[in-house]
């Protein structure tokens, strides 16, 4: 099982999710997702799309106070991870 520096959904590193991580349906921690993005086994957002879930972060990263050409730069990748390029 491989084990992710970032949240395969939305880019997110594990360290700063407050639950440690999503959840499997077994209730076991996922470690490809963070539990904003995954929980029981599902997807939080199911029905995003790449271009959603960057909007989203950005949204987030900006009300966090980074500043906006950061927030850019730091969602630009997330259409690579591994939910919306298909790998598993």
């Amino acid at each position: 099982m491989n084990t992710y520096k970032h949240c395969q959904s939305c880019g997110m590193p594990p360290k700063r999710d407050p639950k440690g991580g999503g959840t499997e349906a077994d209730g076991s921690r996922s470690s490809m997702y963070c539990s904003h993005c995954y929980g029981d086994g599902k997807f939080t957002l199911p029905d995003y799309t790449a271009a959603q879930m960057q909007e989203l972060v950005r949204g987030k990263l900006v009300e966090m106070g980074f500043p906006r050409f950061l927030c850019g730069f730091f969602t630009k990748g997330i259409p690579r991870l591994a939910r919306w390029s298909g790998a598993r």
